[in-house]
Order: C-alpha cells, then structure tokens, then sequence
C-alpha cells in the first residue's frame, strides 16, 4: 500500500506565510530603521517568492553525524518548562558556515529572488542593516533547506514531537546591533495543525545574551490555549473553550499594548532568558509564550537560524495559499519518519525521510516498530505489528 502522496515542494503564489498582519515578518528586506506596521510589529517589505519545481534532484549524501540521543530528563524538562536547550547540538564548523552566509548575505555576495540587490554605493554599516530577518530561504537556498534538515536537529524532533516529523518554515534572523525585538506571541496561533504539534527549533549562530536581545520564555505558559484576535476567534481555535479571551496587539514590543502580557502576568517571575552559544539549539512548543528585545549592544550581531515542525500525521492548511480545504501537507517536507498525508520534496536534495526511503518510518527500515496489544487475545501481552495489519486493501469488509 502506498502511504503517501508525493509531490515536489511547488510553491503556489508569493504572498505572505501566514503570518497575521506582518507580526513576524515573511522576508524583511531591512534598510535602515525597522519599518512597522499599525500594530508596532515588523512590517512585511518584501517575500521570498514561489518557484517552480525543478523535477528529479539527485540525493544528496548526509554528512556523517553522531545521532543525538534525547534524555528522559530533556524529555520531561520540554514538557514541564515549554522549551529545552540543547548545548552544542549543532558543530561549530557548521555555524562557521552560516556565519559566512550571512556576510554573503549582508553584503550582496549571494543574490536571492526577492531579496533586494545591495546598493554600490552602501557603507559597510548601511549593508549590515539591510537585513533583520529573511523567510522562507529554503526555497531558493540549498544552505536554508539543509539546516531546516539537519540530522541533529531533526534526532531531538523526533523524541520530542515524533518519530514523524514535516519541515513547514525557515527563517534566517540577522538582528544588527540596535536591531528590534518582538513581543509576546504564539507560534501556533501563526501555523496552525491539527492535533496542534507545532515545534520550533532555533540555532544560535552568535552568543544570544541579554545585551544583543536573546529569547526569553515563559515557562509554565506551554498549558496555555492558543488566544485568537479579533475576528479569527473561531478560525483557528474552535469553539472548545467557553471563555477564551482575544488579546489585541500580539508582537508587539511594548507589554502595555499587547493584551498576550496579561497572560504572562499569570506566571510571576517565570520568564527566563535563553542565554545560549554558538551551536545551541532552543526547542519549544508552539503555545509557550516567547518575545525578545531590541539589540543593545554597539557591536554585536545576533542572529539565528530557526526552523518550524510538526509531526507529520498533523493537517495542516498553512503557507503557499489560502486555506485551501484539502491541506497544504503535499508542499511541506516530509523530515523523519512516515505519514498516511501527503507531503514535498525538498527542493535541493538534501537527504530526508521524503527521498530516502532507509530514512522512512514503519516499513522503511529506520526507527523501532510499532507494538500491537492483545495480540494474542490478552489485553497485557504486546508483539511486533504487522505492517499490513491496517492495510484496507488487506481486508474483506464485505458483510
């Protein structure tokens, strides 16, 4: 039986990804002091576009990596705290690189579609400012689409959300010093699945301290419900709760205004800052509210490479389109494991569950089997499941 679906990573229009009115911005080109929008988050100026898909790639090979075994006490520490860190998870050779990309990056060295050429005439400091953060390079960049792959990031996702694992975003922040932050928000009020599975995983490339405007996390703030906006009450979040209030204003930087600061008043000096070095990694849920603060510091970058996931049995009808009822699963790439959706191709190559099949989940040779109860008619007995056992095709229904 063929379980799922599999189509090119074919991107269907270039507008935004979902994120609501610009509160995270979907490829900002930034020149000079950050542009805003009416709800005093980052503006949108410009989106990396769709592309059309380029037919077979060839596999690229994986660099060979040490698998990174999650502990039961990293385990229970993602679930009691809404977030883990992960100390060196990533190589510094492999932060090297993308240090070395975002100087290509800033100062025109590499061209992208939709980002804007850099100006002949732009001083080093006027450069280094063109950008604060850039969405969705996966598409156009084999360097984007191998970090939101990446072996020992994906090992974590797969004890934490899976073993089945979709790549849905990436994002590439190169906050400059004096760079904004972002106010309290919820990533899965922004991608939106179903069982909500929202993880994200966010690479520290520079030292993220409190003086260059690291994340900081409220712990306990994980059990929260997904809090809508006026006029998406029921959108995204069903009609469950009979008193789920809308806050207003959600990323912006001033607590006063955004409504999402009266939920973390319920956790009183539960906010801690990740304080994190090159080659961390920070996972956390898609309802722990999160927010950093401008960049203090005169002389310091703080950027970060983040990608966003969830378990790839999850639905979901977020990016390249406008909620579209069949899901938009088919566009998303399938990281670890297996899925009965349907699910992309990664644009590049790079070696994943989607092209390569020792990779895949139940039936493709990598990860334990699956157990059947009962399965000699006593409920406390347990034995390898057969993988045709909830094949349709394998059985007679007919009465």
């Amino acid at each position: 039986m063929t379980l799922a679906r599999v189509t090119t990573l074919l991107h269907d229009d270039g507008r935004g990804d979902g994120m609501d009115g610009g509160a995270m911005m979907a490829g900002a080109a930034m020149a000079g002091p950050a542009a805003r929008d009416s709800n005093g988050a980052l503006a949108i100026t410009s989106v990396i576009p769709p592309q059309d898909p380029v037919g077979d790639v060839p596999v690229k090979p994986l660099k060979a990596y040490p698998r990174y075994r999650v502990s039961v006490e990293e385990y229970v520490t993602f679930r009691r705290q809404g977030y883990l860190i992960v100390k060196g998870l990533v190589p510094q050779e492999d932060v090297d690189e993308l240090v070395r990309h975002s100087e290509d990056l800033m100062y025109g060295r590499v061209e992208a579609p939709g980002l804007e050429a850099a100006p002949a005439d732009a001083s080093p400091r006027e450069l280094e400012r063109r950008f604060l953060r850039i969405h969705m390079l996966h598409r156009v960049l084999e360097v984007h689409e191998r970090f939101l792959l990446h072996p020992r990031v994906l090992d974590v996702l797969e004890a934490l959300i899976g073993p089945d694992v979709m790549a849905m975003q990436s994002m590439f922040f190169l906050k400059f010093p004096g760079g904004d932050g972002q106010g309290y928000h919820q990533d899965s009020y922004y991608i939106p699945t179903a069982p909500d599975t929202l993880c994200g995983a966010w690479l520290a490339v520079d030292r993220a301290d409190e003086q260059n405007g690291c994340m900081y996390f409220t712990v306990g703030s994980q059990n929260e419900p997904i809090y809508p906006t006026e006029g998406r009450e029921r959108i995204n979040h069903g009609d469950a709760l009979g008193d789920l209030s809308v806050v207003e204003n959600v990323s912006h930087t001033d607590a006063a205004v955004n409504t999402l600061s009266r939920v973390a008043a319920r956790y009183p000096d539960q906010e801690v800052a990740a304080i994190m070095e090159p080659g961390d990694v920070a996972f956390f849920g898609g309802h722990v509210l999160h927010r950093s603060h401008r960049n203090h510091s005169t002389d310091r970058f703080r950027r970060s490479f983040v990608g966003h996931y969830a378990n790839a049995r999850s639905f979901t009808q977020w990016g390249y389109g406008d909620g579209d009822p069949a899901g938009t699963n088919h566009k998303h790439i399938l990281a670890r494991g297996d899925t009965h959706l349907p699910f992309g191709l990664p644009r590049f190559g790079t070696a994943c569950a989607a092209n390569t099949p020792s990779l895949r989940g139940v039936g493709g040779g990598a990860g334990a089997p699956m157990m059947a109860t009962m399965a000699d008619g006593d409920m406390l007995t347990t034995a390898p499941m057969d993988a045709e056992r909830n094949d349709p095709a394998a059985h007679d229904h007919e009465e």
